[in-house]
């Protein structure tokens, strides 16, 4: 089988990009977004958060927001669930790409029962075709091996938007608060700053320890591994980012460059990697952007002190899907702590999204009986994306990556009612899938998919 092409990355000259405003419609697209969506879940009198989303931009240059995320929070260590029913890290970054990632699920779904369809005559097949490109995905063209994953169609790109520097290396302000030794074996000490500038960060928590890594440190990775995950990598290949757009600072006492600290954190401290990846594998290189400075709600006190910060979380995408988390305890709103509910999991879980990969399963050109193993174990048979992600752990920057306990994943689906992409989910994306992108509406031939009796007869 012959490899895949390498993906184009944009370099960081601003004049690679047709629009010499791309910052600000960026911008001016994710907060439209935003203003858009009903009060809860978003800050309340002197509250702030942090406010970060996905955008896809299209051959024509079209740009729209298919995933958003708020938030500040995290879960402490002794609320992680061995079920993988808690959403551990309810960051902004963290949040807007869970939500991506289950929209990339949607999208895949879409796609595969168009391919799935057995059609007999040319004009079916052309209808098919024509319905399949409607879509962000399609399947790569045919190596010869049969063994062949989705990849994003030409000319289409994946861009960023955070409203202020992630936290970790590329944020100043947060880079005293957040840095702590973690050890590879899962242990935490405390460590002298010092040491520890340019290497991988937990963030912070009041009180009960988190096991998360800054939003700099998993944004690094993502230039590496790519966006998409172990699961998803199972049937397609590396989503990389094209962009990242960060608002300005509202503190002037911050005589800092945006674009200089997240090229120093994002870019250049896996830039060494280089030539250790292997196709599709590459070190991305986005263009990085400044936007300009985010209204009231986004603009964090130069101290935690002086800061008082959201406890929720928005969770949105293009797919139709929206929620509110309780960041401290990584579920839905309205749950109370304690509670292990089903009702009060959010579906951007892990559990929520392994049942979407199940539902998924049979696109996989690496056949396993998922259903007997667990959510870890099926992460570690994505053996091309584990490897990469080993190269970037390996080096002195990311050596000291956390490892969570392996307990916390040793779940798996079985005996679980399912909430997958051809149940409740694809009642979830139903509306919104009508209409595509640009707004352009989907013909009534297309509702047959959508109204198949293997989906349509479904209840949640």
């Amino acid at each position: 089988m012959t490899s895949p092409p390498r993906l184009e990355t944009p370099s960081f000259c601003p004049s690679s990009f047709p629009d010499s405003h791309w910052g600000q419609r960026v911008s001016d697209r994710v907060l439209s977004l935003y203003n858009s969506l009903p009060k809860k879940g978003k800050p309340q009198g002197g509250e702030v958060t942090v406010l970060a989303a996905f955008l896809l931009s299209s051959p024509l240059q079209e740009l729209e927001v298919v995933a958003l995320g708020t938030g500040t929070k995290c879960v402490g260590r002794s609320f992680l669930s061995p079920r993988g029913d808690v959403v551990n890290d309810s960051h902004a970054e963290v949040i807007a790409r869970r939500s991506l990632i289950r929209f990339f699920y949607a999208q895949i779904g879409c796609v595969s029962q168009i391919y799935s369809e057995e059609r007999d005559d040319n004009a079916s097949k052309r209808f098919r075709n024509d319905d399949a490109k409607k879509f962000v995905f399609e399947l790569e063209p045919d190596g010869g091996g049969g063994e062949r994953k989705y990849v994003m169609r030409k000319g289409w790109k994946l861009h960023m938007y955070i409203s202020q520097l992630p936290c970790g290396i590329a944020s100043p302000s947060s880079l005293l608060s957040s840095v702590k030794n973690v050890s590879p074996a899962g242990g935490i000490n405390n460590g002298d700053a010092s040491q520890l500038i340019g290497t991988v960060q937990r963030k912070p928590g009041r009180g009960d320890t988190t096991l998360s890594v800054s939003c700099s440190d998993k944004i690094s990775r993502w230039n590496v591994v790519g966006v998409q995950g172990a699961l998803l990598s199972f049937f397609l290949q590396p989503v990389y980012l094209s962009s990242i757009t960060v608002g300005q600072s509202p503190n002037n006492s911050e005589k800092v460059l945006v674009v200089d600290c997240l090229k120093q954190a994002l870019h250049d401290r896996v830039l060494p990697l280089s030539s250790e990846l292997t196709s599709p594998f590459q070190v991305n290189q986005p263009l990085l952007l400044e936007a300009p400075m985010p209204p009231k709600e986004f603009q964090h006190s130069e101290t935690a002190l002086t800061t008082i910060t959201c406890g929720y979380s928005i969770c949105w995408n293009k797919s139709g899907f929206h929620e509110v988390i309780l960041g401290t305890i990584g579920r839905k709103q309205g749950a109370a702590k304690g509670a292990l509910s089903p009702s009060t999991e959010s579906p951007i879980c892990k559990k929520r999204l392994l049942e979407m990969f199940l539902s998924l399963r049979n696109e996989c050109p690496t056949k396993i009986h998922v259903n007997e193993i667990s959510y870890r174990e099926i992460k570690e048979r994505a053996y091309e994306y584990n490897a990469m992600s080993k190269v970037l752990k390996r080096t002195h920057t990311f050596s000291n990556w956390l490892l969570k306990p392996p307990d916390l994943e040793t779940f798996s689906a079985m005996g679980e009612k399912c909430h997958c992409f051809t149940c409740l989910c694809l009642q979830e994306h139903v509306a919104a899938q009508m209409t595509h992108f640009s707004g352009e509406m989907f013909d009534d031939r297309f509702k047959e998919y959508l109204t198949h009796p293997k989906i349509g007869s479904l209840s949640p």
